[in-house]
């Protein structure tokens, strides 16, 4: 399921509330408990939502590239 721009900037702003208490769970919008077991662990899942929420915002699309090579002749 893709997520839109809204859902990840949601999500983003739980997870940095999370931090900023010093609670290491969180809830998604699906109803699952996320248990994160560090710190560092939560910073990565927020630069992973930033990167995601940017490349939404850049209008970035699928990094799939199509090759079509023949020889020439």
């Amino acid at each position: 399921m893709a997520h839109t721009l809204l859902d990840l900037q949601a999500f983003r702003e739980r997870l940095l509330d999370a931090r900023f208490q010093g609670i290491q769970s969180v809830t998604d919008q699906n109803g699952e408990r996320i248990v994160y077991r560090s710190d560092a662990e939560l910073s990565g899942a927020i630069t992973a939502l930033d990167r995601e929420i940017a490349a939404l915002q850049a209008g970035r699309k699928s990094a799939i590239v199509y090759i079509n090579a023949h020889k020439g002749v």
